[in-house]
Formats: C-alpha cells, structure tokens, sequence
C-alpha cells in the first residue's frame, strides 16, 4: 500500500504555479504531495510537438528546401530572414606569393557587421592550395542578414536551409 507526504517547499510551489497556472497558479493555495506508489511516465512531447525526427534527421540536408551558393571575391548576403539555419560547404582556394586570402561569415543587424567564422591565410614562398569542410548552425533574429565574404583566390561553396522558425518551430526537411 502507497503511503503519502507532503512537501513544503516554496520553490517547487512556485515553479508549478509558474508552469501549470490552471493548477492552481492564479493564487489559490494547495498542498504538494509525494507518494511512494511507482507510476510508469511516458514523455510523449515529441508527438505532441510534431517532431517525430531525431534531432540528426530533422537536420538533414534535402533536394526542395535547400539553397545553394557560390561566393568568390564577392561579399554577398545569402539569408536574410529569421530563425535557425544550417549552413554546409566548403572554403577553398589558393594563397599565392604575396597577400592574404580569407574568406568570412557574418552576420549584419542593420548597423553593424560582426564576424561569425572566418579563415585567413598568408601569402608563402610557394602558392599552396586548401579546402575547409563547413558545418555550421546560425541564429538569426529580426533584421540580421547572414553575409559571406571571399577575396579573389578564396571560394565558400555549400548549401543552406532553415531548420528552425525564429520561435524555435523545427522545420522538417521535405
């Protein structure tokens, strides 16, 4: 036979009524309670929520809403609207025998141009090529433009898709 305590702590009241409202969180008072009878619990709020996918399927890379691109020597805006977004590729390019090569993600608020990620390489006695694998999540928020930035012998290749609402609404692949 189950035996029942009960629980006074202020914390733990206030979370449930910060929580569950309907349960009590207007105000009225009510009593916590432990039980030693085991009931079984089944999270089903991956169901409730639509997101049956693992977190690495949801994720996935598809043909309809995915976007290319190809940045070299150019600063081009590639996202320019809310929320979480995958961006794959790759930089590549060549350093020669005098400057630099670089190739940058930023993201712009309206006013201001931050660097997200970038890769810089120096000018050597011999030209030497390289190729950088891109995985990258960003968030974007209201006003802010994702950017890449490549000089003449740098190239940033890849795809990109939201997946994620600026609410944090997953976005299946299609």
């Amino acid at each position: 036979m189950a035996q029942e305590y009960f629980i006074n702590s202020q914390t733990l009241e206030d979370t449930i009524r910060q929580l569950l409202p309907s349960q009590g969180g207007a105000g009225a008072g009510f009593d916590l309670s432990a039980s030693t009878q085991i009931i079984p619990i089944i999270d089903v709020t991956p169901s409730a929520e639509g997101s049956l996918l693992r977190q690495d399927l949801q994720t996935s890379i598809s043909h309809d809403n995915n976007t290319s691109f190809n940045v070299n020597n150019a600063t081009p805006t590639l996202i320019n609207n809310t929320g979480y977004w995958r961006i794959t590729g790759t930089i590549s390019g060549i350093t020669r025998s005098s400057g630099v090569e670089l190739c940058e993600i930023q993201i712009n608020d309206g006013s201001t141009t931050k660097v997200m990620y970038c890769t810089q390489f120096k000018a050597s006695t011999g030209a030497s090529a390289y190729a950088i694998p891109i995985d990258l999540t960003f968030f974007l928020g209201a006003g802010d433009s994702l950017i890449g930035r490549c000089t003449l012998d740098t190239f940033f290749c890849g795809s990109f898709r939201q997946i994620a609402t600026i609410n944090g609404e997953l976005v299946n692949p299609t």
